[in-house]
C-alpha cells in the first residue's frame, strides 16, 4: 500500500488542494520509487518538467528538484510529462499522464461544477456542493492504481551540466547585476538582456 502521508506538506507548499497538484505528487513519488531514490538534498536528483502547471510544485517538494538549485529544468512544450534522473547511476525515468485519465471520469459532477465555479457564475449552492465532493474526488485520485494515471517509461538521457556559478557584472543601463553569461553589448555597453530586448525587441 502507498504511503501518502507526505501529500499534506505539498499542499502547504503549493497552497491548495487540486488535481493537477495530485497528478504532480503522484508522478514525483513514482519516479523516486523507480530510481530508487530520496528527496534530492543537493543535485543527486535531476527533473525535467515540460509544462508550468501546479504539478510542478509536486515536483519540487516531493523530490527536492528546484530552480534554485539547478536541478529543476523547465521545457515549455506544454505537456504533461516529467523527466527525473539519478545523477549517480545514470537512470531515467519519463512519466506521462496517461491520455486515458480525465477527471471528470472521478466524478463528472465535480468536474462540471469546478468549471463552473472557476470560469463562471456559480451559485453559492455551487460552491458549497463543490467544496463537499471535493475532498472525496481528490481522495479517490489519491488512491487510483498508477497504471489508470500514468504512462512510465525508463529513459536514456544525457545528464545536464550541474549549477555553474558565475561572475556578476553590472549593466550600464539600468544599474542592476547579471550573470556574466547573459550580458549583451548595446552601442558599445555592456546591458541586461532585458535593457537589451527593451532598445532592440530580442535578444
Amino acid at each position: 500500500m502507498q504511503d501518502f502521508s507526505d501529500f499534506q506538506s505539498v499542499v502547504r507548499f503549493h497552497g491548495h488542494t487540486c488535481p493537477g497538484l495530485i497528478i504532480g505528487y503522484r508522478m514525483a513519488k513514482r519516479a523516486m520509487e523507480e530510481l530508487g531514490v530520496k528527496r534530492s538534498g543537493d543535485e543527486e536528483l535531476v527533473a525535467i518538467v515540460m509544462n508550468d502547471t501546479c504539478a510542478v510544485d509536486a515536483v519540487q517538494q516531493v523530490t527536492g528538484c528546484t530552480f534554485g538549485k539547478g536541478n529543476l529544468i523547465f521545457k515549455d512544450y506544454g505537456k504533461h510529462t516529467f523527466i527525473f534522473m539519478n545523477r549517480k547511476t545514470g537512470e531515467a525515468v519519463r512519466i506521462s499522464e496517461s491520455p486515458s485519465f480525465e477527471v471528470r471520469k472521478v466524478d463528472p459532477a465535480f468536474y462540471d461544477l469546478r468549471g463552473k465555479v472557476l470560469f463562471g457564475e456559480p451559485t453559492p449552492e455551487d460552491v458549497a456542493e463543490l467544496q463537499r465532493r471535493a475532498p472525496l474526488v481528490y481522495d479517490a485520485m489519491l488512491r487510483l492504481p498508477d497504471e489508470e494515471i500514468m504512462i512510465v517509461r525508463k529513459a536514456r538521457c544525457e545528464l545536464p551540466h550541474k549549477a555553474r556559478l558565475f561572475k556578476s557584472l553590472v549593466c550600464e543601463s539600468c544599474g542592476e547585476k547579471m550573470a556574466e553569461p547573459r550580458a549583451r553589448v548595446a552601442d558599445g555597453k555592456i546591458v541586461c538582456m532585458e535593457c537589451f530586448e527593451e532598445k532592440y525587441g530580442g535578444a
